[in-house]
């Protein structure tokens, strides 16, 4: 339920109302703005009396929330939400580029990389340090030996460090050395997981799961903000099709769709979408026309030999060229890389 307030509301008004949702043991969610002020009450509202608010002098009406997700929807947060990473921000009008190799596998190899990311404009530096694997004989990832060469990478460019958690045990080591903790599509639903993310300060990617409906992706968002967190970024990468020419299907109207429900900023990684190398571009662009806030793309310097997803990474030259088109789309929309 919102309760929305005039935004001329009495202080004392507001307190009332705040003070009234907590005293029924709900949670109040406050969001205001130049021309609204809206308070939300989060958890089970069944049994909320709205016409005792509606008694209050400062409250212009109440509104019933249909979605179970509550501070992840736009109802909640009119405004798009901006997420800010040290100078960075993810969801404003400048898009943000986030790319690297899928596997951290050697300190030369991550930097060398990172430099040709910088050098073409990317604003972000992806790589990873602990692999989900569908297989367990495939590369596991160099663990907390990748973390340190990611770092002395961020040292060496400046670019923010996007990787993924794998486990509650690690997250400690992310919160100390990683800018935005990512949790990968298999761990959409890992609601421990979630929870242990949601209690940090570090901004959160959450990649949409290969079978998961866009509510369900939605409350996913909702278990790391419920938790305290509400620096969330959705990626979408794909879902799961009957056709196996692509690795998974690229759901380009999940981004209006995910605009129209949520304020949270919203970023598509066509690499893992498509699979192919040559698909990247063409996807990127379209992501980037629908209206997404950025991208993560897979760059790796010699994917033939990547000791992970080679097939679906470009190399730093054709990451250039992925860079200039995507400015050509974004200054049609008023936006900027």
């Amino acid at each position: 339920m919102i309760i929305v307030m005039r935004t001329d509301a009495d202080l004392e008004d507001v307190k009332s109302v705040k003070n009234k949702i907590l005293g029924i043991g709900l949670e109040v969610y406050e969001s205001k703005g130049l021309n609204y002020h809206l308070i939300g009450i989060v958890g089970d509202t069944s049994k909320v009396d709205a016409e005792s608010f509606r008694a209050i002098k400062s409250v212009e009406k109440t509104i019933h929330v249909q979605e179970p997700y509550k501070k992840a929807s736009r109802l909640f947060h009119p405004e798009n939400t901006e997420i800010h990473v040290g100078t960075k921000t993810i969801g404003g009008d400048k898009l943000a580029i986030i790319a690297g190799p899928c596997s951290v596998e050697s300190q030369s190899q991550i930097l060398e990389v990172a430099i040709q990311v910088k050098k073409a404009g990317g604003g972000f530096l992806r790589g990873g340090a602990f692999k989900p694997r569908t297989s367990p004989y495939s590369f596991q990832g160099l663990g907390e030996e990748g973390i340190i060469f990611l770092k002395n990478a961020k040292q060496a460019t400046g670019l923010p460090l996007v990787v993924e958690l794998m486990s509650v045990e690690q997250i400690e080591m992310y919160e100390k050395d990683i800018d935005i903790i990512q949790i990968g599509a298999r761990n959409m639903q890992n609601y421990e997981l979630l929870k242990v993310a949601g209690q940090t300060k570090k901004p959160v990617l959450l990649k949409r799961g290969i079978s998961a409906t866009i509510e369900e992706f939605l409350l996913a968002a909702e278990y790391i903000m419920a938790a305290g967190n509400d620096s969330v970024i959705l990626c979408e990468r794909g879902i799961r099709s009957y056709d196996n020419y692509t690795r998974n299907i690229l759901d380009i109207s999940a981004i209006p769709a995910i605009k129209r429900l949520s304020h949270l900023p919203v970023i598509v990684d066509p690499s893992h979408a498509s699979g192919i190398w040559w698909m990247v571009e063409p996807l990127a662009k379209a992501s980037i026309a629908a209206g997404a806030d950025g991208i993560m793309v897979e760059v790796h310097n010699d994917p033939q030999r990547a000791l992970s997803d080679g097939k679906q990474s470009i190399k730093p030259e054709k990451f250039s060229h992925l860079m200039k088109s995507i400015e050509e789309i974004a200054r049609i929309q008023n936006r900027r890389i």
